[in-house]
């Protein structure tokens, strides 16, 4: 090879070398050793769970649920629209990685040409081809590689976030059941209440009639009663509401979806917090943005490879004939090697721009990927606070109902032995189905906290 030309090529490599910007990634925060709201969290093992349990919902003991649960796996439209971007960066995977295979072509053509040579050669102008063509780039510098990498993060980021979606429309199936379920609770609470009431009202409005109380009294009881009627009317209508929303949950028409009155009597789980270091292996979306984050850097790789010279390999064989009853002649036959390498001198600023924008990609998805792991750790703390809180307002709530019953058995054995008004026991009724129904929101409440505490933990403990 001529020694100037060797001496170019050398020139172009160490322009391409010294050109590269070198781009150094921010440090991440270091980790917690423990869940503040779990001070006597094991944090000394370094065992990782990297997959969340497939059916987490079945420790709730609800057939139900369980039944729900798997219609929404099916059904549910979000997790197949996760599903098919998952099969899209799959296909972008293989595209990608395409481009680092052999290539193989077949090419047959006839062209008309004319001019002075082909004149002067006597031909008719007719040119008749085939011919098979190879073509492979030489990876020289990590581009391709790069780049099939970062296609090879982007579908794990996929398959991650497929598992997210999934992990919140499980979640949130298992909420709003929940929901549904402490409406329900609540509505017999306030049925009750209402046959109360109106056994209530009867009595009253017979002293009034014997001229033993005021129609203010009455009027009094009929409030009440309606009250708790409206009360009746709200719960019925966010219990539809709920259903429907269960209804698009498991990918249903809402016109066609209807649920039995429940029971909120499933079993409440106590979920262990776990480790810190736990909660970036196995929370689906934590993974999502690490992968995206090291696709980033795989791009950048790429980008800044650009900078670096390029070898093409071709060859083709084939033949070439003016007539078609000589063209697989041997005569005709011909062939060719080459390679090319290139590397551009001048690009208007096009690599460093790339490569800048890559770099802003990069520091993006770290961003991104900090923010995820801070988020899923408040998610869980606030899970932690939330159950310690909720167990110690069922408490008082217990305490609260009890005080509320022996209120009124007092005041229906003093009203009976004249001893108080129907405004006392009145009173006493108000209050007792106050705390029934303030008990079954807070035990509502811990069935979605236990809920949303799962899903922080990434659907395993």
């Amino acid at each position: 090879m001529n020694k100037n030309l060797i001496a170019l090529l050398a020139a172009l490599l160490l322009a391409g070398c010294g050109s590269t910007p070198v781009v150094e990634p921010k440090p991440l925060a270091s980790l917690p050793a423990s869940f503040k709201e779990a001070p006597n969290s094991v944090a000394s093992t370094d065992k990782a769970v990297t997959l969340p349990q497939p059916e987490w919902w079945r420790v709730f003991s609800d057939s139900v649920l369980n039944d729900l649960e798997q219609r929404a796996r099916l059904n549910n439209t979000t997790v197949q629209q996760a599903a098919a971007r998952l099969d899209q960066a799959r296909a972008l995977k293989r595209n990608v990685d395409a481009n680092r295979a052999l290539q193989l072509g077949a090419a047959a053509g006839v062209s008309r040409q004319g001019g002075p040579l082909i004149n002067a050669a006597g031909g008719d102008g007719t040119l008749i081809n085939t011919s098979l063509n190879l073509s492979y780039e030489a990876d020289l510098f990590g581009r391709l590689s790069d780049l099939s990498q970062a296609s090879l993060r982007d579908e794990k980021a996929s398959e991650a976030l497929l598992q997210s979606a999934q992990l919140v429309v499980q979640a949130e199936v298992a909420q709003t059941y929940f929901s549904l379920s402490g409406i329900d609770s609540e509505l017999a609470v306030v049925r009750s209440s209402l046959q109360a009431h109106k056994e209530l009202l009867q009595l009253t409005e017979r002293s009034f009639r014997s001229g033993l109380t005021t129609e203010v009294n009455v009027e009094r009881v009929q409030v009440a009663l309606e009250l708790a009627d409206s009360d009746r009317l709200t719960l019925l209508r966010q219990r539809s509401q709920l259903e429907s929303a269960l209804a698009v949950l498991i990918g249903e028409a809402a016109s066609s979806f209807s649920l039995a009155e429940l029971e909120l009597n499933a079993t409440l789980p106590v979920i262990p917090a776990g480790i810190p270091s736990q909660l970036l292996t196995r929370r689906p979306d934590v993974i999502a943005a690490q992968q995206s984050m090291l696709a980033s850097h795989s791009r950048l790789g790429a980008a800044k490879a650009a900078w670096f010279p390029s070898l093409s390999l071709t060859a083709s064989t084939g033949y070439a004939s003016p007539d078609l009853a000589t063209l697989f002649t041997t005569s005709t036959y011909q062939w060719a090697i080459g390679g090319l390498m290139a590397l551009p001198i001048f690009d208007g600023g096009r690599r460093d721009a790339a490569v800048k924008g890559a770099s802003a990609e990069t520091d993006l998805a770290l961003a991104t990927y900090r923010e995820h792991i801070l988020i899923a750790f408040k998610d869980v703390e606030d899970q932690l606070s939330s159950l310690r809180i909720l167990k110690e307002q069922a408490e008082v709530q217990k305490r609260a109902q009890n005080a509320a019953l022996r209120m009124v058995k007092l005041s229906d054995s003093r009203f009976r032995s004249g001893l108080s008004s129907r405004l006392d026991l009145l009173d006493a009724r108000q209050s007792e189905l106050q705390t029934q129904r303030r008990t079954q929101q807070v035990r509502t409440a811990q069935y979605q906290v236990t809920v949303g505490l799962v899903k922080a933990l990434g659907g395993s403990w």
